[in-house]
């Protein structure tokens, strides 16, 4: 088996000072990949503290005798995205891979939100995923090996007090569906990852889960075993776009969105759909939803 090597690559991860994005960022840098460390160093709600977590990071790498760079622009603005790319440039000269792993969180009953704190989620979560891949993009392009790998969450599917964050990563999911068909031309594979770990975001989130899931997770469940995932798909060697792997605990597979065999009435009518919804509804043989790449022609 042929070890997948960075060296000469440069990567970006946001988010990158904690936790799963530490992890993804520790793992490239121990592989040779020149990285980004951002981080604005928020609390989980997105709240400023004051904190520098992107600088340890990078301390971690360069003591290792790695290459890294911190960077603490906020991915929620068109301005902050295009530091961070700057930044890579500026140091690196050049762009590779990205990670969009930067996110906040918080529980709360969907209808207490206020608009501004869904505009908040969708500003880091979608927009910032957005925004980062938009600056770097013409970089991934001129690379030819292009790769971006978003982060979404297994709550888009459904969470209690998780209207929020759980859309908001729905959100993203159609973006990497969406970039994986913009990219195609240009050789950028776009993927993502849906991960389970031992992080600050468990704390908040142990009371809407299962009696003894936080506890499990703690013990079981290290950012460490998310950080190969991220970086077989951040890897020129990665075969993959459009796709999902859900990852936590050394366990991976594939999340597949996917239509039923359903039936066909040409004289449908509201009844038949009442009479046959055991029908519809059925598994059977799903077919996952095909990716419709566009034909690339030479010129």
């Amino acid at each position: 088996m042929t070890k997948l090597d960075f060296t000469g690559r440069v990567v970006v991860v946001t988010g990158a000072g904690r936790g799963i994005g530490r992890a993804h960022a520790l793992l490239l840098a121990a592989r040779g990949a020149a990285v980004v460390v951002n981080d604005t160093g928020g609390a989980v709600d997105g709240s400023l503290h004051g904190e520098n977590p992107a600088a340890e990071v990078v301390d971690t790498i360069t003591a290792a005798g790695g290459r890294a760079v911190a960077s603490t622009a906020s991915v929620a603005t068109e301005d902050g995205a295009q530091s961070i790319i700057d930044t890579a440039v500026a140091e690196f000269g050049g762009i590779d891979a990205v990670i969009n792993n930067a996110g906040i969180y918080s529980l709360c009953s969907w209808d207490r939100i206020s608009a501004t704190q869904y505009q908040e989620f969708l500003d880091v979560h979608y927009l910032g995923s957005l925004f980062v891949s938009r600056a770097a993009w013409p970089y991934l392009a001129a690379s030819g090996r292009g790769r971006i790998v978003n982060t979404v969450s297994g709550a888009m599917l459904g969470a209690p007090d998780m209207v929020h964050y759980g859309s908001a990563k729905g959100a993203v999911f159609g973006l990497t569906r969406s970039l994986a068909v913009a990219g195609h031309h240009d050789g950028i594979k776009v993927n993502a990852i849906a991960p389970g770990a031992d992080t600050r975001m468990i704390d908040i989130a142990a009371p809407s889960l299962p009696p003894g899931t936080a506890e499990y997770i703690k013990t079981s469940m290290s950012p460490d075993l998310v950080a190969p995932v991220a970086a077989y798909l951040a890897h020129e060697d990665c075969t993959v776009t459009g796709e999902v792997l859900s990852v936590a605990g050394g366990g991976v597979s594939r999340i597949v969105v996917g239509y039923t065999p359903g039936i066909t009435d040409t004289a449908l009518t509201p009844e038949v759909i009442a009479a046959r919804l055991e029908e519809i509804m059925a598994i059977g043989d799903l077919q996952a939803a095909p990716l419709i790449l566009p034909v690339v022609t030479e010129g």
